[in-house]
């Protein structure tokens, strides 16, 4: 078959439709390879999430723990709540008679407004 300077050849035919379905399975290929790499990165991201999810788990569980622990009930007694176990010999300071206490000094209020300008010397190099 001959259509102008050009002959049409089935060999011709079967080269074009070879060629186009290779364009076509490259392409394909190609979004395949794209789509697995976007699942992968979500994959990784995912996977950080639950690392921190069960190192969180961990710290609390151990929170939990030490919570429910006598050495807390201890610390929190002793320090907090200031008791004493029997047999304890408790120290409680007691003011000498007559003597005055000395007050301790509140330090004055200032009036809190500035003008911008200071705001901003005092933000950025500080007094």
């Amino acid at each position: 078959m001959k259509i102008g300077p050009l002959e049409i050849k089935p060999q011709r035919i079967a080269i074009f439709l070879g060629i186009a379905i290779l364009l076509f399975l490259i392409i394909d290929f190609n979004t395949r390879l794209e789509g697995l790499s976007r699942l992968q990165n979500g994959l990784a991201t995912q996977q950080a999430i639950g690392t921190g999810v069960v190192l969180t788990q961990y710290a609390l569980e151990t929170q939990v723990a030490y919570a429910t622990s006598d050495a807390a009930a201890q610390e929190y007694a002793r320090d907090q709540a200031r008791l004493a176990q029997p047999g304890d010999h408790v120290v409680v300071p007691i003011p000498v008679p007559g003597a005055t206490p000395q007050p301790s000094a509140t330090p004055a209020p200032t009036d809190g407004v500035s003008s911008n300008w200071e705001l901003w010397m005092e933000y950025l190099f500080g007094k």
